[in-house]
Parts: structure tokens; C-alpha cells; sequence
């Protein structure tokens, strides 16, 4: 596959993770990853190191993620996820139009506190374009937290049931779409963003 590049150097690669791709093998022991995909083009280009993944996304959610060339500066990486030093921005389309436009989600996931910052960027007749700032990095985390405040994500099927919503989509609409974080080597400021990918884009255009 072709997987687009957002940033590279010499200590980290930033991606473009497709929807429909795992970010890493689960226990299943799955083979075509994206961790997989970007190891097996980098053994053949001869570039003389290992992809190490710092972070994950749901296999249906699109957007960013960041590799480390080396188990050390996946280690700098993972500190910095863990203390919070990671900010990250979703871009979700959810069913209905909340009642605050902007707010916070604050549930537990499996007995961990977790929390949720969004905005309402958008409405439509019947969902909401709603950008997502997950504080805590619980796993499914803004797909549960959604749906806890009964406007789960436009295509969710994990959490709730399709058939009790009018909107279908193939995906859950779900986006990676910024990171902000110290570089761990050069201790420079990243900003990387991406547009929404083209799914979601048609989506868009196609319900008014």
C-alpha cells in the first residue's frame, strides 16, 4: 500500500494510517498491519532500521500516527504519552446536535478515569461535526464516551446497534486529524495536521 508520510527525520515517521488497516497486530497474530506494511518497505529500501509504533488507532479510525526509529526514542515517546504531553485532535461526525457546544465527557473506562474535550464545528440535520481532544488515552475511549451521552459516532457498530439510527456508514467517522508534541531528540515544537480523507469528505457532501 501506499502509506503518505506527514514527517519524517531521523529519529521518527509520522503517517497517514488509512481506515480498515490495524495500526499493529493484536493477539490474532494478524499479517498485513500498518506497523507491517512500513517494516517490510523499509527492510527492502535497505534503510537499516526498525519501525517501532508509540501509539495505535483503531483499525476503522483514519488519521496520524508516529513511529520511533529506535526502541530508545519509542521509549522518550511513550513517557510522553503517559504524562500527557501528547495533544491530539480527533475530528468526529456524531449523531444528533448536542446540547453544549462545547464540554467535556468525564466517565471511567474499565475502572480507569478518563476524560473527553470537544467543540461543535458543525451541524447538520440530523449529526454534528464535533472536534475531539481526548485528554486520557483509554482504549475506544471517544467511541464509549460518545456513546455514553447517547450521540455515539455516525457508522459505530461495536457499542451500540445500526439499526437504531437512520445514518449508515461503512466506517465509524473517525479522524486522527492533529498531534502536537516536543520532538524527543531535538526538543523542537511539532504541529502536524492533515485534512479529512476522502470518505469523509463525501460524506460530508452528500448529507446536508
Amino acid at each position: 500500500m501506499n502509506i503518505p508520510i506527514v514527517f519524517e527525520d531521523d529519529w521518527l515517521l509520522v503517517v497517514n494510517k488509512p481506515a480498515g488497516l490495524l495500526s499493529a497486530p493484536t493477539p490474532k497474530d494478524e499479517s498485513r498491519t500498518l506497523t507491517g506494511i512500513l517494516n517490510q518497505d523499509a527492510l527492502e529500501r535497505k534503510s537499516g532500521f526498525n519501525l517501532y509504533p508509540c501509539h495505535r488507532l483503531d483499525r476503522q479510525t483514519s488519521g496520524l500516527v508516529i513511529y520511533a526509529k529506535s526502541k530508545a526514542v519509542e521509549q522518550k515517546m511513550a513517557l510522553a504519552f503517559r504524562d500527557r504531553k501528547v495533544s491530539k485532535k480527533y475530528i468526529a461526525f456524531v449523531h444528533g446536535r448536542l446540547a453544549h457546544k462545547q464540554g467535556q465527557i468525564s466517565s471511567a473506562i474499565e475502572g480507569k478515569s478518563a476524560l473527553t474535550k470537544y467543540k461543535v464545528i458543525q451541524e447538520k440535520s440530523n449529526y454534528s461535526v464535533v472536534e475531539v481532544a481526548p485528554v486520557s488515552g483509554r482504549t475506544n475511549q471517544i467511541r464509549i464516551h460518545f456513546k455514553s451521552i447517547q450521540h455515539p459516532l455516525v457508522g459505530e457498530d461495536k457499542f451500540i446497534f445500526r439499526k437504531d439510527f437512520i445514518l449508515r456508514f461503512k466506517r465509524i467517522c473517525l479522524h486522527a486529524q492533529e498531534l502536537q508534541f516536543l520532538h524527543p531528540v531535538t526538543q523542537k515544537q511539532l504541529v502536524l495536521q492533515l485534512d479529512l480523507p476522502p470518505d469523509l469528505k463525501k460524506f460530508l457532501a452528500s448529507h446536508e
